[in-house]
């Protein structure tokens, strides 16, 4: 989330001062370039790593800032969530045993991690999206006490003036809203840093664009969330929907989504990319610069361009152009954010490789992409990739192909040619290429999870397959082979039985009623169905009655007729509800206490699930588990 020192934009002085500034960038970074102030003759790579913490539940921890202390190193930072933290890495040269370099620093620092954390009895995972978490782990209790955040959420939700909306269609569906912002939370990613020369920047970038499709299909790892089955790569539509501030209205309007792929090829310079995200974008956050970029630049300095660094940190393309400084010189740089975390170091690494030789290794042909490829064919392969992984079949260069024949017959020999021409260790190239190619011929992290989730889903509940999935991932990364090389599960794994709240046992699919729909269909349906309990909604869909085969069954006995009633007539109106949240230990005394057989579970007065005696004695007893 980068600097944190920031304010909100309601003092309208400090916003039009920060603007100026921001204004003042832009042309000092055009001074630089027709001034050849920006580096061209060195190549670095950089990575962000993000990853999860998870308790003894193999569900989200909430001690990210205790372990942040404890760890006391420059390289960790906080994420917006208590669960997830991030390292940044060292930036290397591109050049021979670099990517062996940031193997061994991610090893190095993880393992500093993962002792500090267990002194918590907390685990750290990597992967793109946690499976055990739940709604509940995105309430704001969650997030992380960091004015960036706070300040942040705050400012997308007012511009939105809505909760946030997220809607995926997968295999399963996902339709839900949300106050915050920390839907963003569920992502975690592995972000890639390349240095670009400034004169070929917008090549560069383009070119990036292009593959973006193909690298994102052969690298998913996150098909699951809220133990839904969604797209292979779900992030991708997460992220964009979690941070949508875009109004539905009924006129038809062209505003691009704060996370976005673009809508076009790059043109001019590093410059008009930035130019076109502060024409898109609103300023969202600001901060106090004492330093102007155009007097540092006249004083002979190197301008740290504060502003615009900050207003590009608010703007979330999968491919991001980035200005920095090091060692008192200035670079541009392009960070691939569409990369998931994990599912181990080796395939991140590989990842890694993969995507640098094909950028060094770009064909000339490929140098104006605009003659090339028409960009919503690149656009197109991007959401494809997302949705299908390797499996997708992608628009390259006028054909049809997979992902899988684009990656092994023309990306890797590109990827070699690459990494040679910038003296990558052969013996890197071999190793590091091969995961590439062997994942694309066998199977990838989702591909992996999805068979797994399913088999485990025959045998277990919902929650405890997703734990049961965690703790399979878990063990995998510490043996630290790549994850096509990880086998399948052909028992269930032996899990503790940690469920304590109400929202790990309760079940979610609801056969529900109608408050006005005919008696006899709501009766009828409770014997098709063999259930005792269905819920009853009023018309804007929320929870007003109960009807029970018990109470029923009475009415019945009494000499009762279902003929010409509706559901209102003959259900229990005064409901006793419990939330996610209610202890099971809790949610067992009500019912001893009220003498019933059932309790719907509401959140925000939504009905969200209903766990019944049954639940509660399988539970009991194990059964579940």
């Amino acid at each position: 989330m980068g600097e944190h020192s920031v304010h909100s934009n309601t003092d309208q002085k400090k916003r039009a001062e920060f603007i100026g500034h921001l204004l003042d960038d832009i042309k000092a970074l055009e001074i630089m370039l027709e001034q050849n102030l920006i580096e061209n003759d060195i190549i670095r790579i950089g990575a962000e790593q993000e990853f999860c913490l998870i308790n003894s539940n193999w569900r989200p921890a909430k001690n990210a800032l205790e372990i942040l202390k404890n760890l006391n190193d420059p390289h960790f930072t906080t994420e917006i969530a208590k669960y997830n933290l991030e390292i940044n890495m060292d930036p290397l040269e591109l050049k021979t045993n670099c990517f062996s370099k940031v193997e061994d620093e991610l090893k190095r620092l993880l393992a500093k991690a993962k002792e500090e954390a267990g002194h918590l009895d907390t685990k750290i995972l990597l992967t793109g999206i946690l499976p055990t978490i739940r709604k509940r782990h995105l309430e704001l209790e969650y997030m992380t006490p960091n004015p960036r955040y706070k300040i942040l959420n705050d400012m997308l939700r007012s511009q939105r003036g809505t909760d946030f909306e997220l809607h995926i269609r997968g295999v399963d569906d996902l339709s839900i809203h949300h106050e915050s912002v920390l839907f963003e939370a569920c992502n975690t990613s592995f972000q890639m840093h390349l240095q670009i020369p400034p004169q070929d920047f917008v090549s560069s970038y383009n070119w990036a664009q292009a593959i973006s499709g193909p690298i994102l299909g052969i690298s998913t790892n996150s098909p699951l969330l809220f133990g839904r089955e969604l797209w292979s790569e779900t992030r991708i539509a997460l992220f964009r929907q979690s941070l949508d501030i875009r109004r539905a209205s009924n006129a038809l309007k062209d505003q691009e989504a704060r996370v976005s792929f673009n809508n076009h090829w790059a043109s001019g310079s590093v410059v008009e990319i930035f130019k076109n995200d502060i024409v898109q974008h609103k300023v969202m956050l600001s901060r106090d610069i004492e330093a102007n970029s155009l007097s540092e630049l006249k004083k002979g300095n190197i301008p740290k361009l504060s502003a615009l660094t900050l207003h590009n940190g608010t703007v979330y393309r999968w491919n991001r152009p980035c200005y920095g400084v090091g060692g008192g010189k200035a670079h541009v740089r392009i960070e691939n954010r569409y990369i998931p975390s994990g599912p181990t170091i080796l395939d991140e690494v590989a990842n890694f490789a993969f995507w640098v030789g094909i950028m060094k290794g770009r064909p000339s042909k490929f140098d104006d992409m605009v003659n090339c490829m028409d960009f919503r064919d690149a656009k197109g392969n991007f959401i494809k990739a997302a949705r299908m992984g390797k499996d997708a079949i992608l628009q390259w260069m006028g054909r049809s192909i997979s992902v899988q024949d684009l990656v092994i017959q023309e990306l890797l020999p590109i990827a070699y040619k690459g990494l040679a021409k910038v003296g990558i260790d052969e013996e890197d190239q071999k190793r590091l290429l091969q995961i590439i190619e062997n994942r694309a011929k066998g199977i990838t992290a989702a591909e992996w999870d999805v068979r797994n989730y399913r088999f485990l889903r025959k045998k277990m509940k919902k929650d405890d397959a997703l734990r049961a999935l965690t703790k399979t991932i878990y063990q995998n990364q510490q043996n630290g082979s790549a994850a096509h090389q990880w086998p399948m599960l052909k028992t269930i794994p032996k899990m503790d039985n940690k469920a304590t709240l109400v929202g790990h046992i309760m079940s979610s699919q609801l056969f529900t009623v109608d408050e006005f729909d005919l008696a006899n269909l709501a009766t009828s349906i409770m014997k098709w169905k063999n259930i005792h309990h269905v819920p009853v909604e009023s018309k804007s869909g929320k929870l007003c009655g109960l009807l029970t085969w018990t109470h029923v069954r009475k009415i019945q006995e009494q000499g009762g007729n279902e003929d010409g009633q509706i559901v209102s007539d003959i259900m229990t109106k005064e409901v006793i509800t419990i939330q996610p949240k209610t202890t099971i230990n809790e949610a067992i005394q009500i019912m001893k206490k009220h003498e019933i057989g059932c309790l719907p579970v509401v959140q925000k007065q939504d009905l969200v699930g209903i766990i019944t005696i049954k639940d509660v004695i399988a539970f009991d007893h194990g059964k579940n588990l």
